[in-house]
């Protein structure tokens, strides 16, 4: 299973958030997966569509996922993935 990841912005929303083991071929499946035990975080992390937010970047072995707007980047079981969503303001 690959290890999902998440930086604190998240956390103040879902504070029993914390690094999990999830099943999924792809990050779309990931993200489904990490929905199923954290019911609504998809809405912070999707648009409506299904692509990425526009403040939320995901990494996949440390490296940016190519695919934003149907999140099709293949998972291996080993992989690390890293949800970081930005935060802006003044």
């Amino acid at each position: 299973m690959a290890k999902i990841k998440f930086t604190s912005a998240l956390r103040r929303f879902f504070p029993q958030l914390c690094d999990l083991e999830c099943e999924g071929e792809s990050v779309q499946q990931v993200i489904q997966s990490v929905e199923e035990q954290f019911p609504g975080i998809q809405d912070y992390i999707l648009e409506e569509d299904g692509s990425l937010r526009k403040h939320v970047n995901i990494f996949l072995k440390e490296e940016l996922i190519q695919d934003r707007n149907t999140l099709t980047d293949a998972v291996n079981a080993s992989d690390e993935i890293l949800v970081f969503q930005a935060l802006s303001g003044g």
